[in-house]
């Protein structure tokens, strides 16, 4: 009866490391160039996958989508988190932080479906290369890329509808760096246990399932890596799925342990929780999209190959 005479609330306050003011300039400047080199690493396989006829196949199809939705995620909540570190008023409109909310949702729900079919096409082509061609047509794996993406903004979409249809009275203070859903969903003034449930089908849908899928296919893949008599030919199959093993391994690793941790651990005003929880989203948010075009570039002949043709090009031209 209390919260229904307050103001409806118009902004948020973000607090991300205000309570650490000597710490801000210093992670100003390291998220800034981990940005940069999102761009920068990103951008040149999404060119290069582009401009070299040798890698217009599905596999670095997906990649690109990978590298765009990196981008994508990234620039939904670095560059309003840049700005807050320097500037003394760190708030953010309601309209702002639900358009945040939707976007970083969609995007993070996405990669999830995205790399789990990127394990499909990896199986599909180690244990049916005969097949691949047919299975992963462009009518395949073109649509497959379209759907993740569908998939995404709709569980975004619905989710971020029932949470700004939430009250939100007296407390403003999300305790994050940006809009994420679980920190603003803490702050309603209404039971939310509809929301949370919403929340776990949708983990189940699309971050479980695709983990499913892609421990299964690499189950698949090991074992028809381990039939292979040759170890040359082993450490051959095996390194053209290395480096998405690498990525979903660093991905799923942060992200479950921050979203599928027991509850139990929880307690109000634990200072070195909240400490925990935004260095991991900062992990995920920041540091996996950075490592994922080094992960793919270092350990992949066709990339390293296509960055050395394309910068030959710009050298001759010049």
């Amino acid at each position: 009866m209390e919260w229904e005479n307050q103001t409806i609330l118009v902004e948020f306050f973000l607090k991300g490391l205000s309570g650490y003011p000597s710490l801000e300039l210093l992670f100003f400047v390291l998220i800034l160039i981990m940005y940069v080199v999102i761009l920068l690493g990103n951008g040149t396989l999404i060119l290069i996958s582009i401009l070299d006829s040798h890698l217009h196949t599905p596999m670095y199809f997906f990649l690109g989508n990978l590298s765009f939705l990196d981008i994508c995620y990234t620039s939904t909540s670095i560059p309003s988190t840049l700005v807050s570190f320097l500037s003394e008023r760190k708030t953010i409109s309601f309209s702002g932080c639900a358009v945040q909310m939707f976007l970083g949702l969609a995007m993070g729900t996405t990669e999830c479906v995205l790399l789990g079919m990127m394990a499909f096409d990896r199986y599909v082509a180690i244990c049916n290369p005969l097949r691949y061609p047919v299975i992963i047509s462009k009518d395949s794996f073109v649509p497959m890329a379209a759907g993740s993406w569908i998939i995404g903004v709709i569980n975004s979409a619905v989710q971020t509808v029932f949470v700004v249809r939430l009250p939100f009275c007296r407390n403003n203070v999300i305790n994050h760096f940006s809009c994420e859903i679980l920190a603003v969903m803490k702050l309603a003034c209404a039971d939310i246990s509809g929301n949370e449930f919403i929340m776990l089908v949708a983990t189940t849908l699309f971050i479980l399932t695709p983990l499913l899928l892609i421990i299964i296919s690499y189950t698949l893949i090991i074992i028809s890596i381990l039939k292979i008599r040759s170890s040359e030919g082993r450490s051959k199959v095996f390194s053209t799925c290395s480096a998405h093993l690498t990525v979903v391994i660093i991905f799923y690793g942060t992200i479950l342990f921050m979203y599928m941790k027991p509850k139990s651990t929880e307690t109000l005003n634990s200072v070195e929780l909240d400490a925990t929880d935004k260095l991991i989203s900062l992990f995920y948010g920041v540091i996996t999209p950075m490592m994922n075009p080094l992960i793919y570039s270092l350990r992949n002949k066709d990339v390293k190959e296509a960055v050395k043709h394309l910068l030959r090009r710009n050298m001759f031209n010049k």
